[in-house]
């Protein structure tokens, strides 16, 4: 049964970049060109955890320990001058007896799922389990990957078929991890500061209003985020998402509402596409929502510009199913067969 979810309301627990790093499995080590280094202070500018200073008008890492490995002072420079090379170590961050698998019931009935949404939508790749597991809880059997990814990263990775499971020392996107409750948000973000060095949004007012309607989940609240394909389940999945083109979410909005005719209020703005549109808002809320991805989604996942998102309930998967079933016998068949269309 998924465990009720309160979003955090009020202040945002805001972390000093020191105090942010953590005694991780994975550090990264951050190289500079000199030859090609031009010195303009991007990368420090950039960092989100403070990791760069300038120094004589060279960047300097002065807190390599604090690297997340996001790459977005890398990513940033304008003469690609910086390599961030993470040195792993695959230590898994657990603590305690390991969750016990999950029953066979469950995985045949995720896997039922997974057929029909492949079968009746064509989908090319697999629909993903999302989970994440509490502050104390045990965390189960899923590897984790060597180096820190984005959430959103782990999620495409799971469309493709691979298991992860990410404790806050494997995440590698600041913002998402802060508003997937594992770790609080860092005061660059906080401020808005970045959305405008990225030229986001217009102004540092208009920052803080997006942080601010934004949900989020309570600091520290998650010990780790799951994804992995919904036919290879590996634990409980409270959200399953779908990566497909606007067609195939018509169809699953349409499944959604086979049975009641109700009409979606869906909540998409562009930034944070997996943590907060394809996973939290549906987890918070009870509902599907869609999402047309994110800057960063897109721009570090193989996400191309004739896909886009939904996020699905599991408390909603069986009646979606059902009504995905009822729409494939004649619906999507004429629909694609474009029986309506005139012979010109």
């Amino acid at each position: 049964m998924t465990q009720k979810i309160e979003l955090h309301e009020g202040a945002l627990e805001v972390m000093e970049a020191a105090q942010f790093a953590d005694t991780t499995a994975v550090s990264h080590a951050v190289r500079f060109d000199g030859e090609l280094c031009t010195g303009c202070g991007l990368c420090e500018a950039f960092c989100p955890m403070e990791v760069i200073a300038m120094e004589d008008g060279r960047p300097v890492a002065v807190a390599e320990e604090a690297c997340w490995g996001c790459e977005t002072c890398s990513g940033q420079c304008p003469a690609h001058a910086i390599r961030i090379e993470a040195t792993a170590r695959a230590a898994a961050d657990a603590d305690g007896p390991c969750a016990p698998p999950l029953d066979a019931a469950t995985c045949e009935r995720y896997r039922e799922w997974a057929a029909v949404l492949r079968e009746v939508l064509g989908l090319r790749w697999h629909p993903v389990a999302v989970s994440l597991i509490r502050a104390g809880e045990p965390l189960p059997d899923v590897p984790l990957p060597e180096e820190r990814l984005r959430f959103c990263q782990a999620l495409m990775a799971a469309r493709r078929g691979r298991a992860l499971m990410m404790p806050v020392n494997r995440h590698a996107c600041p913002d998402g991890t802060s508003i997937l409750g594992l770790a609080p948000i860092p005061k660059k973000l906080a401020s808005g500061e970045l959305y405008i060095l990225f030229h986001k949004l217009d102004s540092v007012e208009a920052a803080r209003r997006m942080v601010a309607e934004r949900p989020s989940l309570p600091p520290r609240s998650v010990r780790a985020t799951v994804t992995c394909p919904l036919d290879a389940p590996r634990c409980t999945a409270e959200v399953v998402a779908v990566v497909g083109t606007p067609e195939q979410m018509m169809w699953l909005s349409m499944a959604t509402s086979y049975y009641t005719g109700h009409r979606h209020d869906f909540h998409a703005s562009g930034y944070n596409a997996q943590c907060v549109e394809t996973t939290l808002i549906p987890l918070t809320s009870g509902e599907i929502n869609i999402s047309f991805g994110c800057y960063g989604c897109r721009a570090s996942s193989d996400v191309d510009d004739s896909l886009m998102m939904m996020g699905i309930p599991v408390t909603l998967m069986d009646d979606v199913v059902r009504g995905l079933r009822e729409l494939g016998r004649r619906a999507i068949p004429q629909s694609r067969d474009k029986v309506y269309l005139p012979p010109f």
